[in-house]
């Protein structure tokens, strides 16, 4: 991943973002073509510290056969937002594409039928905490043949993640001025993701948008 150094975020900022966003494309190497699925997946830690991204794709998946050979990539990606130059207060500034995105690569082992059991219940509760308060779903629920066909009709995946790369572009180069104009026109937008990358620059460089605000006060004052 190309990541300017303005906008590289530390391993553990790159990481908490994967394990809060929980989706991804999982893309791998067939010898002729890359093949890719996007997928939820959750991550844990083995003793030393080593990241571990665990999800499961359909048995049939081609991205089956190739576990245990070349790395594979899990690209995770959060909002994104169109930048218009109109938007700056600095003369000559070009369109731009703001964004957040982590890049998890490392091998992949297929996991046992007990390891995909536990899998299975581990990501189901992960996504299942952002509906509470609503009553938990659990495997539980299902009957014992309909959940034993249904993990015969998957396959669960363990990637050991050894390397971390993150890009969160957000004009964090730009000067105040014209970091907080474009955050202010982001926030009225009509598209979430540009609302949201507004919020996000904010939670980067909330200094920019108090003195711009203070600047603006002072300047009504004056009239």
């Amino acid at each position: 991943m190309y990541t300017p150094q303005p906008f590289k975020p530390d391993r553990a900022a790159s990481l908490a973002f994967a394990e809060a966003r929980g989706f991804g494309l999982a893309c791998a190497w067939d010898g002729g073509k890359p093949i890719a699925s996007a997928l939820p997946f959750y991550l844990s830690y083995a003793d030393d510290g080593t990241p571990r991204a665990l999800f499961h794709v359909a048995r049939h998946n081609p991205l089956v056969k190739l576990a245990g050979g070349a790395p594979w990539l899990l690209a995770v990606t959060g909002a994104d937002a169109y930048v218009s130059p109109d938007w700056y207060v600095s003369p000559d500034q070009v369109p731009t594409w703001l964004y957040q995105a982590v890049h998890l690569t490392g091998p992949v082992r297929t996991l046992s039928g007990e390891e995909l059991a536990v899998q299975i219940d581990v990501l189901t509760g992960k996504f299942e905490d952002w509906l509470l308060p609503k009553e938990p779903w659990t495997s539980a629920k299902m009957t014992a043949a309909r959940l034993e066909a249904m993990k015969k009709a998957i396959v669960g995946l363990e990637m050991t993640v050894e390397e971390v790369e993150g890009s969160f572009k957000l004009n964090q180069h730009k000067s105040e001025p014209d970091f907080a104009a474009v955050g202010n026109a982001l926030a009225l937008q009509a598209e979430a993701g540009a609302r949201q990358i507004a919020a996000l620059m904010r939670d980067v460089r909330p200094q920019a948008f108090t003195t711009t605000q203070t600047e603006m006060t002072s300047l009504q004052g004056g009239v």
